[in-house]
């Protein structure tokens, strides 16, 4: 895997049920320079946007106590919340669930198992779009 570091850290969130994929993601996030913070449930989400207003958001769109789909919007709506990058990562691809997380304002739809080199690159294509004086 080729790395490529970070000019300056994002924050980012991820968002799983999952605890070992959301566990993995985070350890990869931080490898690549960025700050890394993990939630299992939309509540926690909330709080974690809130207090740490993440650059992007690597959202699961099945939770335990929350759809992502109803997630997103809350987290456009937290500070800082209309420039997230939202990344939804998840295991419905029907062309219904693309359209609900489009709906929704993820950025992005992505089925897994994702190449976790997808998502460093479209981390670095959004960081590209804002200065350091924005962090």
């Amino acid at each position: 895997m080729f790395v490529l570091r970070a000019y300056w850290p994002m924050r980012l969130l991820i968002v799983d049920g999952y605890i070992d994929a959301a566990d993995s993601l985070a350890i990869l996030a931080r490898y690549w320079g960025h700050d890394a913070w993990v939630a299992h449930t939309g509540k926690e989400a909330l709080t974690l946007a809130r207090e740490h207003r993440p650059d992007a958001v690597v959202l699961e769109l099945v939770l335990p106590d929350l759809p992502g789909a109803e997630l997103a919007p809350k987290l456009r709506a937290c500070p800082g919340g209309k420039s997230l990058l939202i990344l939804a990562v998840t295991g419905l691809g029907r062309a219904s669930d693309r359209e609900r997380s489009w709906q929704a304002g993820c950025d992005a739809h992505l089925i897994k198992p994702v190449d976790p080199d997808v998502i460093r690159l479209m981390l670095e294509r959004h960081e590209g779009r804002r200065g350091p004086d924005e962090a």
